[in-house]
């Protein structure tokens, strides 16, 4: 009688674990915690370990936070180096970026669309990119990182046509590199300069007097 008790309890312990989800048995045999641990774990020093040690694309890396953040690229009227209303808006959210960021570089390039010769539109990309330069620097960025300036005339069209295209007359701004031309500029303090910007953001609180004729204090 025992023997079969024993035999329906066996039974019934392999049917429970036959219907767990795959994997799940192990789980009994490896260290605690291991079953949540789904790959992630460590990540962040792993990170900012490769970002230190070379290992990563730190231009790359920055320069896609650059493009998700802030538009890159602003529009002019047909033969015109002239900022609008909305390119000023744009370069003044670029250069809002860019000063949090001192230790990198940017370079501005300039673009036409196909109307006229390839020697002349060359010229007046640079002209263009020229004048995002200066509006640049006019909002506070160093003039210095912004020295890079180069002109793609109209061999980069964003729309194939030989008329006359507004979306093909731009600037792009991009991250070129870092200052001095070596990330380790930043002396391991990758964390630090990316923090920045959320310690600058802060909203500084100022004292306030309260019903009874005291202060709440500053924050």
């Amino acid at each position: 009688m025992q023997k079969t008790i024993k035999s329906i309890l066996a039974i019934a312990g392999v049917a429970t674990l036959a219907g767990c989800a795959p994997g799940t048995f192990g789980q009994f045999y490896r260290e605690s915690g291991s079953v949540i641990d789904r790959g992630n774990f460590g990540n962040a020093s792993m990170n900012n370990m490769m970002i230190q040690t070379g290992q990563r694309g730190y231009a790359i890396e920055l320069g896609n936070r650059f493009a998700n953040e802030v538009p890159t690229m602003v529009n002019f009227a047909f033969d015109s180096t002239v900022l609008d209303a909305s390119a000023r808006a744009t370069l003044d959210r670029q250069a809002a970026w860019i000063r949090q960021f001192p230790e990198i570089q940017f370079r501005v390039f300039g673009h036409t669309d196909l109307v006229g010769s390839n020697a002349y539109n060359r010229n007046l990309g640079l002209r263009r990119a020229q004048t995002v330069v200066r509006y640049l620097v006019s909002r506070g960025v160093s003039g210095s990182r912004l020295q890079a300036v180069s002109s793609l005339g109209e061999t980069q069209p964003l729309i194939p046509t030989q008329n006359r295209e507004r979306r093909n007359r731009r600037t792009v701004t991009e991250v070129s590199g870092f200052v001095q031309n070596h990330p380790m500029v930043l002396n391991g303090k990758y964390a630090q300069v990316i923090f920045r910007e959320y310690v600058d953001s802060a909203t500084e609180f100022t004292s306030v007097a309260d019903t009874t004729g005291g202060e709440f204090a500053s924050q």
